[in-house]
């Protein structure tokens, strides 16, 4: 669903959907989002005996998935000092056992199911090369001897990094979408349908189901919304996340010139690294990071030109001399929660429904763990994680309030004046004409897509994004097509709307 960038693993073609037929009209439990979480919640739940129905508009692994780095982690980044902080010191504990349980479960369906997909334990190392940032890694290193990780400590760097290190081991990495069509294989053989579909809202209560783009319904005892975010209007789940892009490059680097590892720094934004096999012997070296808030600019003054990839082909050239120019260039969405875990649970709005959402750069495994969760729950168990990671947990914190002060900020967009301008083939600009705000895109031949610049979530102005050639909201990570207007992420769950400019195309010609 994203216009532009394509990541390293598209190049690998995902299962195909199921047409709707009237027995998926009747399901135990029906899924919103054929990504990690859907398919492995899919998996888990027809394991247990369940008849599972997922739907997806973009098919399967047509979001985020295929837009990751692949890391499988427990040493989690969000650091441990501040999840003890957020969630005490045995919930902290109880994150790194989750996500490391996450991760056997995906080694151990790889090999039940015989999924091949590059499945590796590789060690995780923390990097600290800034010397402001040291106080934090002695604190992080405590923390997570507390959380039981055990990592072991080096004063040497790592490769050409200098700085001390802290070792985790028995990560993981993996290649996603490999994976995952072993999953859907293995659902579909224990009777899951996977259906291309348009979900538009969500009921619980006493009769559950989801509304289709087409105006029918899917029923269902249970509905599990594994859509990035939650798109259904009455679960506010937008104030306690905030959405971020992170930018990613690929290139092939001679075997050996890198250890197989997962890395990351401590620098602001920080960057992360991982290795994949190239089908000629040598090695994709994967590097990842400058994030920024979707829909705005880069935190304090850009450092990157506008141009994230630049920057982390400098940086991945520290690490590794070697590394060339870039064959894959990337973006995709992380939702960060305000204290470091995701959402996975009840929705506390609606009974018989329940939200996956919230990844915090970690979709993978969060999606993962949210499997088991989920199956206890949707059968009426308990489960050890589930407080921990309940969606109707509230917590009022400096990033509470750091993160929705900034998206009040962003309705100032509406009070500017903005200036009409010509719009280039091949780029859009958000334009104002008396009291409204158009989002004007002129594709390569010329014509011209008009839409409201206001957000159909809750009113923000849209900003054009050149990279990936959509618009984007800057209050709450909403993305739109350029061409046709509709959504890409959530939480909204309309499309822009189309407006008329006269004297521009064809058909609009006075």
């Amino acid at each position: 669903m994203n216009a532009q960038s394509r990541s390293l693993w598209m190049e690998r073609q995902s299962p195909p959907l199921d047409t709707l037929v009237e027995t998926d009209r009747d399901a135990q439990v029906c899924i919103v989002g054929a990504g990690i979480a859907g398919v492995s919640i899919a998996l888990a739940l027809a394991e247990a005996g369940q008849r599972v129905v997922v739907i997806d508009r973009a098919g399967i692994a047509g979001g985020e998935t295929a837009r990751t780095s692949a890391h499988l982690a427990s040493a989690l980044d969000d650091r441990f000092y501040r999840l003890e902080r957020w969630h005490g010191a045995d919930g902290a504990q109880l994150a790194a056992r989750s996500h490391a349980a996450a991760i056997d479960r995906i080694e151990e369906w790889c090999t039940r199911y015989r999924i091949d997909c590059d499945f590796r334990r590789v060690p995780g190392y923390l990097v600290c090369g800034d010397p402001e940032h040291r106080q934090e890694f002695e604190r992080e290193q405590a923390a997570a001897v507390r959380a039981g990780l055990a990592p072991e400590r080096s004063d040497n760097g790592i490769g050409d990094l200098a700085g001390p290190t802290l070792r985790f081991d028995n990560q993981a990495r993996f290649h996603p979408l490999s994976y995952l069509a072993g999953l859907v294989a293995a659902a579909r053989a224990w009777g899951v349908r996977f259906v291309g579909a348009e979900a538009v809202d969500v009921d619980g209560g006493t009769s559950p189901g989801v509304t289709l783009a087409d105006g029918s319904r899917i029923g269902a005892g249970a509905v599990v919304v594994a859509a990035n975010v939650p798109f259904h209007r009455r679960f506010a789940l937008h104030t306690k996340q905030a959405a971020y892009r992170t930018f990613v490059i690929a290139a092939r680097v001679p075997a050996g010139s890198v250890p197989d590892m997962l890395l990351w720094d401590m620098e602001d934004p920080y960057h992360y690294v991982r290795l994949q096999p190239a089908s000629d012997g040598s090695e994709w070296l994967i590097v990842g990071g400058a994030d920024h808030k979707t829909g705005q600019e880069p935190r304090g003054s850009d450092p990157f030109g506008g141009d994230p990839f630049s920057e982390l082909a400098r940086w991945a050239r520290q690490l590794c001399p070697g590394f060339g120019e870039p064959e894959y260039a990337w973006s995709g969405q992380i939702i960060e929660p305000i204290d470091g875990l995701a959402f996975i649970g009840a929705d506390p709005g609606q009974r018989q429904v329940y939200v996956v959402s919230g990844d915090s750069g970690n979709g993978l495994t969060h999606g993962t763990l949210a499997a088991p969760l989920l199956t206890a729950l949707i059968r009426g168990e308990g489960h050890a994680w589930r407080d921990l990671y309940d969606p109707a947990r509230k917590r009022l914190n400096a990033t509470w309030l750091e993160e929705n002060a900034n998206a009040a900020v962003q309705y100032r967009d509406w009070l500017g004046h903005g200036d009409a301008a010509a719009v280039a083939m091949g780029s859009g600009a958000v334009v104002r004409h008396g009291l409204h705000r158009f989002a004007l895109y002129r594709d390569d031949n010329g014509e011209l897509h008009a839409f409201s610049a206001r957000c159909p979530h809750l009113g923000c102005v849209v900003h054009w994004n050149a990279l990936e050639r959509s618009w984007d909201c800057p209050c709450h990570g909403s993305r739109f097509g350029a061409t046709d207007g509709q959504v890409l992420n959530g939480p909204a769950a309309s499309g822009l709307d189309p407006l008329e400019v006269v004297g521009e195309n064809r058909d609009d010609a006075a």
